[in-house]
């Protein structure tokens, strides 16, 4: 480029500072991959099962685009430091700084991903910025890293050695001194004024995915094009740019696929809405719903009667009982992946797309729920909750959809009955066994009918029991799970709840719902895949025997836990409900609903279809071909059954929307 000898002082400058970056922003790019490679190994559970049908060279063109974008976005301060044209770039200390603006950030980003990899088992995708607002109200947040620290050390020891391979080859510029005059000054500005002007068009275009006008900036649901299966996308992602993506977005968009009058003629999520609206029901019975931590139907021995051929015994015996006693149904699902997910679907049938809506603006519509429209009928309602009062949010969404009362760990510790402290299981909230008890008991001070719901905790990370408990269910061989035993003491603390409530005045006159909030760590293929990652028990349980009972041959969600409540109470208001009564539907017209990834998932009938928010992606028949290795998308047999599946789940996600940004989750 230039003469040797000309501008001795010149020449390294001009190669060293630009030619540096880019091998530091190359770094930057294998550390990002180090850290994918990573995140698929401590969850390769979950990806191990269609990862030999994946194919790996566009699954790297695709974390290539996603990584250029976040390495972009993160490293934009580091680049402008390095490319702007003032000499006194050239100086050490400003080179030191630049070194540790590039150092500090990407070991942020590799935190934050490896981070991700250990709370992937409990969402199935990427962390976004709704995680915020999620855990805004913890008190305990320290307690729980501490212990993820401890379970997941090698995680810690691994990003402590990429975080110092990122500063031990780290490329230093050699600094210019200028000895050449204004001749110099000016060819040294030129240049690097050059070289930020031809960076800055190359920056935006990988921040957004592409170079041409066409191309709208990539977001989450992109990631779906290089993969399978949904959850597959987290392979291709990464977690600074699902943050980056989502902060400050707003979520909800109506789609408009079709016209108001036509939405209604298809899908209409108001129920009663020619009822008599006088606030009655005629069967003023009590209705309890548990909602049982990361409770997956994997657990569960009576639902999985033909695993391990046949030899599966799960690890609810008392579930399995109360199984045989109740309402249940042959296949059924968590609506979201997470516990604020499970909330609104259980309490309030409302379904989980695209985020948590009660962790974004839309937190402030007004909604309803069980607790809320029982209230109008005189019913005494409560929620109860273990953890710190304010924890996970639940206290607000109680308030908000019609819970007269909060019982959490500051009432129980204040109740003489029970041991306070000693019942804490130092990490999240009490443990299951007394809280229950406290739970039971507290329902027999209230007046008759009321509307109660537990959240119980002790099934969860960090996956401990009481001490006394140990060598009762924490069985040999079984470390690779550690979830197994807590099953076991959730189920015995469930089973000594029953007894207890079954000595209640109360007790006969109560409609008991159970299920989980999501699904957890699984052991078995059949649960890694894309319907068994969302298969969570659903049973009503009555004692007087007036509801029917026994397994019903169709689809089951949690969204379908209120409509089929009010429905059976002779509820009369009208009410918002995205759910089915399930003892009033016939089993071919039952389904179910959820969406991960950036894309939905709609289970009716046989099939199941997969819906990107413009086409279906694939279809299966999901009672023959479980794994879903046959994609019937342009199967022309199916033609009329598909496309009317695709219509149902349109005009589901189309009511949905535009009850969010409208603000009509209510009958007004």
């Amino acid at each position: 480029m230039f003469a040797k000898g000309r501008f001795p002082n010149l020449r390294p400058s001009l190669i060293s500072v630009p030619v540096a970056m880019a091998c530091n922003l190359l770094l930057a790019y294998v550390m990002y991959m180090v850290c994918r490679v990573l995140y698929v190994a401590v969850n390769w559970s979950t990806f191990s099962e269609g990862f030999a049908s994946l194919s790996i060279w566009p699954v790297f063109c695709g974390a290539l685009r996603f990584d250029t974008s976040a390495i972009l976005y993160t490293n934009a301060l580091y680049a402008l430091l390095m490319l702007v044209p003032l000499h006194l770039k050239e100086s050490r200390w400003w080179q030191r700084m630049c070194r540790w603006v590039f150092v500090v950030v990407n070991a942020l980003a590799v935190i934050i991903n490896l981070c991700d990899a250990v709370y992937f088992p409990y969402t199935g995708r990427r962390t976004t910025m709704t995680v915020m607002n999620e855990f805004s109200n913890e008190g305990n947040l320290l307690t729980v890293f501490s212990n993820a620290v401890v379970s997941y050390w090698y995680l810690l020891l691994a990003g402590g050695l990429v975080i110092w391979v990122l500063w031990r080859m780290y490329v230093m510029p050699q600094p210019l001194t200028f000895k050449g005059g204004v001749g110099q000054r000016v060819i040294y500005y030129v240049v690097h004024l050059l070289c930020l002007a031809a960076f800055v068009p190359l920056c935006v275009a990988g921040m957004r995915g592409g170079f041409t006008r066409a191309v709208r900036p990539i977001t989450i649901s992109n990631a779906n094009q290089y993969v399978n299966r949904p959850v597959e996308a987290a392979m291709v992602l990464n977690t600074p740019f699902s943050l980056i993506r989502t902060v400050g977005k707003d979520v909800f968009h109506n789609p408009e696929y079709f016209s108001t009058q036509e939405l209604n003629s298809i899908y209409s999520p108001v129920r009663n809405s020619g009822g008599r609206a006088d606030n009655t029901v005629t069967r003023k019975k009590n209705v309890v719903v548990l909602i049982v931590e990361s409770f997956g139907r994997e657990y569960i021995g009576a639902y999985n009667e033909g695993l391990d051929n046949g030899q599966y015994k799960g690890y609810t015996p008392f579930i399995d009982s109360l199984l045989g006693q109740s309402l249940s149904f042959d296949y059924t699902f968590a609506n979201g992946r997470k516990s604020i997910d499970g909330m609104p679907s259980v309490l309030s049938s409302i379904p989980h797309f695209v985020e948590p809506f009660f962790l974004t603006p839309t937190s402030l519509n007004d909604v309803s729920g069980l607790a809320g429209e029982l209230r109008k009928c005189g019913y005494r309602t409560a929620f109860f909750h273990g953890a710190e009062n304010g924890s996970m949010g639940f206290d607000a969404f109680a308030r908000t959809t019609g819970f007269q009362e909060y019982y959490g760990r500051t009432e129980f510790n204040a109740d003489r009955r029970f041991g306070g402290a000693k019942d804490f299981d130092g990490a999240w909230a009490i443990w299951d066994e007394p809280f229950l008890q406290y739970y039971a008991l507290q329902m027999s001070q209230m007046k008759e009918p009321f509307m109660t719901a537990v959240f119980t905790a002790s099934s969860h990370h960090p996956y401990n029991i009481p001490e006394k408990y140990n060598e009762r269910f924490n069985l040999p061989g079984e470390e690779s799970n550690p979830i197994h035993k807590c099953i076991r003491y959730t189920d015995m603390s469930l089973r000594r709840f029953f007894e207890t409530a079954s000595r209640q005045p109360w007790y006969n006159n109560t409609i008991f719902v159970f299920t989980s909030d999501h699904t957890n760590i699984n052991d078995h293929k059949e649960y890694a895949t894309d319907l068994g990652l969302f298969g969570a028990p659903i049973l009503f349980f009555d004692p007087s025997g007036e509801m029917p009972r026994g397994r019903r041959h169709c689809i089951a969600q949690q969204i379908d836990i209120m409509p089929t409540v009010l429905q059976y109470l002779g509820y009369s208001n009208p009410y918002v409900a995205f759910g089915t009564d399930l003892l009033n539907s016939p089993d071919a017209a039952t389904w179910a609903v959820n969406y991960s990834n950036g894309m939905y998932q709609f289970v009716q009938g046989d099939y199941v279809i997969r819906f990107d928010g413009q086409h279906v992606t694939a279809a299966y028949n999901y009672k023959t071909d479980w794994f879903m290795t046959h994609n019937l998308k342009d199967d022309a047999s199916l033609r009329t059954v598909l496309d009317d599946m695709e219509r149902q789940l349109k005009a589901i996600i189309q009511s949905y929307m535009s009850r969010m940004t409208g603000n009509e989750l209510v009958v007004r």
